[in-house]
């Protein structure tokens, strides 16, 4: 499935240049993280609420677990509201995390969750409610209206000129989850061809970046359905799996289930990233996963770090189902406030895993 040697900056990497990237890299282990402070991307980024010292604090517990990777995202209305300030922000996040030795995937774009994001001080959590403030970027007046979609260029290309060649950015993840109905929080806001909405904008925002020149991989992940046959496939993974210079996918799931993905993308000829794993009730935990990554070399982010105002130790049922107390068993996240293990044989088993 090699695309031949020929290949300029505006192009897909071929298949030997994405695999040099992955041999060059150790393996990676991470997590989706937001500082416990933060309720979304907005609260983390805003000049008034970006917390430095909590995130020194928090990476640095990451890092002593033997985590050497983080998810993080981004939000357009930040661009909007300040862009130089936000770009001096994520210079120092990115820098802090270096310091841990920590390389950072940035997503800039989000399908999941509130679609009406609003700058300024965002609302308190719902009470034990997962993400209850988490949102979406863009909002659905942009998304669903094409016409504004070039409203999003200055933003896209504008990060992406500043650190086009940083080495501490692992991987540009250009949306998440771009086409999810949010059935249990927002479905009733969602347009109804977001799929081809969302697709329409992915196609231009892979644009932007690849005139930028980019050195780092782009990638978006596919999240649900059956990728094993690539005639199956809906336009938009279609698009995903054959635009992404390294494939990356979802998996809240056991390990055969793992397994049983790793083997449907394999065929595509690309290295693997799991950038979302991590759900304790569905068999999707570290001591079932993370042997599976560290044998593939696949790099994986579990979903959270440290338990916070994202209440992401609650499941997403939490939407439609009523918690008294905090959880037996939690759903995502790894540390608690003060940055000890929800369970220690967890710790142990990442060590492990990680060879130490």
């Amino acid at each position: 499935m090699a695309e031949g040697v020929t290949e300029g900056m505006n192009e897909r990497w071929s298949e030997e240049r994405a695999w040099a990237w992955h041999a060059a890299q150790p393996w990676r282990f991470g997590c989706n993280f937001i500082p416990s402070n933060a309720i979304n991307q907005l609260e983390m980024w805003q000049a008034e609420t970006f917390d430095p010292e909590t995130i020194d604090r928090e990476l640095g517990w990451a890092a002593a677990i033997g985590m050497n990777a983080v998810r993080v995202y981004l939000h357009d209305l930040l661009w909007r509201g300040d862009a130089a300030g936000f770009l001096a922000r994520i210079d120092r996040f990115l820098a802090i995390a270096d310091r841990h030795g920590i390389a950072t995937m940035l997503v800039l774009f989000d399908g999941v969750w509130d679609p009406f994001p609003r700058l300024g001080p965002q609302r308190a959590p719902r009470p034990r409610v997962h993400n209850s403030g988490w949102v979406q970027s863009p909002g659905v007046e942009i998304l669903s209206d094409p016409a504004r979609h070039g409203e999003l260029e200055a933003y896209v290309r504008g990060i992406a000129k500043r650190f086009r060649d940083d080495s501490r950015i692992l991987v540009w993840d250009v949306m998440n989850e771009p086409d999810n109905p949010n059935p249990v929080s927002y479905a009733a806001h969602e347009p109804k061809e977001k799929a081809s909405l969302a697709l329409t904008l992915l196609q231009r925002a892979y644009g932007w970046l690849r005139v930028e020149g980019v050195s780092q991989p782009l990638t978006s992940a596919v999240w649900q359905g059956d990728w094993r046959d690539p005639a199956k496939l809906g336009p938009l993974d279609r698009f995903l799996l054959g635009a992404s210079d390294v494939a990356s996918f979802h998996c809240y799931l056991s390990a055969p289930q793992l397994r049983r993905r790793i083997e449907a993308l394999a065929p595509y000829g690309r290295p693997l990233v799991c950038s979302e794993f991590l759900a304790r009730s569905l068999g999707s935990t570290f001591a079932e996963c993370l042997p599976v990554f560290a044998e593939t070399g696949i790099g994986a982010f579990c979903w959270g770090l440290v338990a916070g105002k994202t209440q992401t130790i609650y499941s997403w049922d939490s939407w439609v189902r009523r918690y008294e107390d905090e959880p037996e068993e939690w759903f995502h996240d790894v540390l608690r406030p003060d940055g000890t293990a929800y369970r220690r044989e967890e710790v142990e088993v990442i060590r492990a895993n990680r060879g130490g």
